[in-house]
């Protein structure tokens, strides 16, 4: 390595350290606590939600947003919102920050895949963050934004140019491994590496660990399954297939016995929500732990 690269990676070294500094500030992440909250009780919340879609109801949103709207139709609601989009926001740059500890690795030949991988990881969970959190501030605002609206627009419009379909179905096919790979975490208790076990007390680990796995694969099969109405979506051209996680839900209910599928996985987001409070209690931002 020349001394011009040297003294460039010795920067950048500099730099990261002092970013570091200001994503491992004890503040920033008393504040992502919060946000970590908040995750659980949007969670807890599509659960309530998605339990009244099996109950019948037709006038139910069972996603994010719809659990948004239901805390701006409370008392205070608006105040709650701005709660949970500022922790949303600073948990999002809490877990972008372990970025910053890896980056190293990418100039590693033996380690960059690895590390890559984790990186992805770390920057994915942090922009489901972001845009959560961004949602809960426009509905603050007083703006409005409907997920499964928006998603058959975009579907709509990225149909319509050359080489459309194939978008969306890689995405489709993207949103079914996340789906898969989110089973798989529950299945193997992989979201355990999540939680800071030296600090939690060995009788709640049981505990958080079987609410998580109940949790994830109820995550893991409903967003698979609305990664499958995309690609119905692409094939046919027909976007009310595209409904995102209500639609996905909503298709559970309609089956033989669905209610009471539908109410499994309701269970299974307040499981959720349940595992991101105990994750607020304990928590630990690196993937790979």
């Amino acid at each position: 390595m020349t001394p011009t690269a040297r003294a460039l990676i010795d920067r950048v070294h500099r730099v990261v350290e002092h970013a570091r500094e200001v994503t491992d500030h004890p503040v920033l992440e008393a504040v992502a606590r919060v946000g970590l909250v908040a995750y659980g009780l949007v969670h807890l919340l599509i659960g309530w939600l998605a339990l009244q879609l099996a109950r019948g109801s037709d006038r139910t949103d069972a996603d994010q947003t719809g659990a948004l709207q239901t805390v701006a139709d409370s008392p205070g609601g608006v105040v709650a919102l701005w709660l949970i989009g500022l922790g949303l926001l600073a948990l999002a740059l809490w877990q972008a920050g372990e970025v910053l500890l890896w980056w190293r690795g990418l100039l590693s030949r033996e380690r960059w895949r690895r590390t890559a991988f984790v990186c992805a990881k770390c920057l994915a969970k942090a922009a489901v963050y972001a845009v959560l959190g961004g949602t809960a501030l426009l509905f603050a605002a007083g703006g409005e934004y409907q997920a499964d609206e928006r998603l058959r627009e975009l579907t709509g419009e990225t149909l319509e140019v050359p080489g459309g379909t194939a978008l969306v179905v890689a995405v489709a096919v993207g949103v079914v491994a996340v789906g898969l790979y989110t089973v798989l975490r529950g299945c193997t208790g992989g979201f355990m590496k999540d939680i800071d076990l030296t600090a939690a007390p060995d009788r709640v680990e049981p505990w958080i660990e079987a609410v998580g796995r109940v949790g994830y694969v109820a995550k893991g099969i409903a967003f698979g399954l609305a990664g499958v109405l995309l690609v119905q979506a692409a094939r046919t051209a027909d976007l009310s297939a595209a409904t995102g996680l209500d639609g996905a839900l909503t298709v559970i209910a309609g089956v033989p016995g669905g209610s009471w599928l539908l109410g499994g996985v309701a269970a299974g987001f307040a499981a959720f929500g349940v595992y991101a409070l105990g994750r607020a209690r304990y928590p630990d931002r690196d993937p790979s732990s």
